[in-house]
């Protein structure tokens, strides 16, 4: 069995497909490579068919119609034969020393019949036009180089949390939860992290930059004004994840630091719409921010109270357009720190 089965969703991705799969191809007989081409009108296929005729048994073109970036991840984990599954987006890579030294690693875990449910390492933002790299790291909150429960983690603050690129999972867990990302939506990689979660019991992580997060391009999903002109797919996913919090309630509350951390990561990413919504600076986007406090309301009163008299809650309700102002002032600070969008 490979030890890891890395999934590619590529939709018209040739001017950066090659950057992304040359640095997952050193991996060699422990990896395979699912370049998932997702009904690309440009030579996106050409050159994933190319990869797997160039290096058969290792990598494998799939083609599909195009359903968006969720549907590229599930046909990833139905034809994945690897013990854990990666996403690496067409337009990132990953760093070769770490690589080679996470692969080390696993084989170490397998010799040793201690696989974990979730492996997790550093991923950088590789931001357009700026020299110091933002690393984003765990090991103030996580035990290093050694298998741990989340009865063992340490708090993950407001901003700090578990991303696609920072987490593998095991393939079989995905398949055993049942997870299925939504077609023709952005940001479903929320979904794909936040979901899994309650059915991790055993997390390991590896203090090594490991994923490179490449962003800054003027089209990408992440970019501040397509995110705003998607805003709709944004709330869509955030309802979900509401949904998801409410409805496995008792299973998420097992453990206090699981059920606070999975807390953190829906405040974020209501704060996220919420502020998108305000800096939209329409009529329209400031009602849809109240019918998303609306339906968090009457789906769970309690959950409602939580979002909106802690800290962030009280800072995103102050009234008026000063309040609106200030909400968004603090968005920006974050984004400096931080470096995203």
């Amino acid at each position: 069995m490979k030890l890891i089965s890395f999934a590619v969703p590529s939709y018209n991705s040739e001017a950066y497909l090659r950057k992304c799969v040359d640095s997952l191809i050193p991996g060699g007989e422990e990896v395979e490579i699912l370049i998932v081409d997702d009904g690309s009108t440009d030579s996106t296929p050409q050159i994933a068919d190319q990869y797997e005729r160039d290096h058969p048994g290792m990598i494998r073109a799939i083609h599909k119609e195009n359903g968006g970036h969720g549907s590229a991840v599930n046909a990833g984990i139905e034809n994945a034969t690897g013990l854990f599954f990666k996403v690496v987006d067409s337009d990132d890579w990953v760093n070769p020393q770490s690589y080679a030294e996470i692969l080390e690693r696993l084989k170490e875990l397998v010799e040793k019949g201690t696989i974990p449910d979730a492996f997790i390492s550093n991923f950088v933002y590789e931001k357009e036009g700026v020299k110091k790299k933002k690393v984003m790291r765990f090991k103030r909150s996580f035990p290093v180089d050694r298998v741990f429960g989340w009865n063992e983690a340490g708090a993950l603050h407001r901003g700090h949390y578990i991303l696609m690129h920072s987490v593998m999972y095991r393939t079989q867990l995905l398949r055993e939860c049942g997870l299925k990302l939504p077609e023709h939506t952005f940001y479903v990689d929320n979904i794909y992290v936040y979901e899994p979660l309650i059915f991790v019991n055993s997390l390991y992580y590896m203090d090594t930059n490991f994923y490179r997060y490449y962003i800054g391009r003027a089209d990408q999903s992440v970019n501040e004004e397509v995110m705003i002109g998607r805003i709709d797919q944004q709330l869509f996913v955030n309802r979900r994840m509401i949904d998801f919090y409410c409805s496995h309630r008792p299973q998420i509350q097992r453990v206090r630091q699981l059920s606070r951390y999975m807390f953190l990561y829906l405040e974020v990413i209501t704060c996220i719409s919420e502020i998108l919504l305000i800096k939209s600076g329409t009529g329209e986007n400031l009602k849809k921010r109240d019918e998303l406090l609306e339906y968090i309301k009457k789906r769970d009163f309690l959950l409602y109270l939580r979002l909106r008299y802690n800290a962030t809650g009280e800072y995103l309700n102050l009234p008026g357009k000063g309040g609106r102002r200030l909400a968004v002032g603090g968005y920006s600070l974050l984004k400096r720190i931080y470096n995203f969008n």
